[in-house]
């Protein structure tokens, strides 16, 4: 009986899948964002918050637990220096998963995987301010002479 071993084998034997994901976790690290497939990007997941997570102890023993998946000393040395230093203080949740769409070739679900704490552009990017609709051409004729008197206004005080 095979009751309570589900996960996705990724078309891969054992050894193949460990090597894949260890590869794909190195490019993470290193880069700290990948594009992938979705059930890749899902599977190395799983597999590499738990190597990020041990990386807030920095101690030799946790140094050889991570290098005994990654093997790969530049990573490890990326992983426990800038990277432990970000996340120090986050309970979890280490990456993201944002859907691309479909590969042109082959139709594969695509996306990017990525270190949370080192996306620029999603930290600095305000939130959009909900768009209005417009009910009438006589409300926004209206509205658009008192938008210039109210900014009018507060010019000569900004003075």
């Amino acid at each position: 009986m095979r009751h309570n071993k589900k996960f996705n084998h990724l078309g891969r034997k054992a050894d193949h899948r460990k090597a894949m994901l260890a590869n794909m976790a190195i490019s993470l690290i290193m880069h700290k964002r990948i594009t992938t497939t979705v059930p890749k990007a899902k599977a190395l997941r799983v597999y590499v918050e738990p190597i990020i997570n041990r990386a807030k102890d920095d101690s030799t023993h946790s140094r050889r637990v991570v290098f005994s998946y990654l093997q790969n000393k530049y990573a490890i040395q990326e992983l426990f220096g800038p990277v432990a230093e970000k996340i120090a203080n986050r309970p979890g949740g280490y990456t993201r998963i944002v859907k691309l769409g479909a590969r042109q070739g082959d139709a594969a679900p695509v996306c990017f995987i990525e270190l949370v704490d080192f996306d620029e552009n999603m930290a600095k990017t305000p939130k959009a301010a909900a768009k209005k609709t417009r009910r009438s051409r006589k409300s926004s004729k209206a509205e658009a002479p008192a938008a210039e008197a109210a900014e009018a206004a507060e010019a000569p005080a900004a003075e």
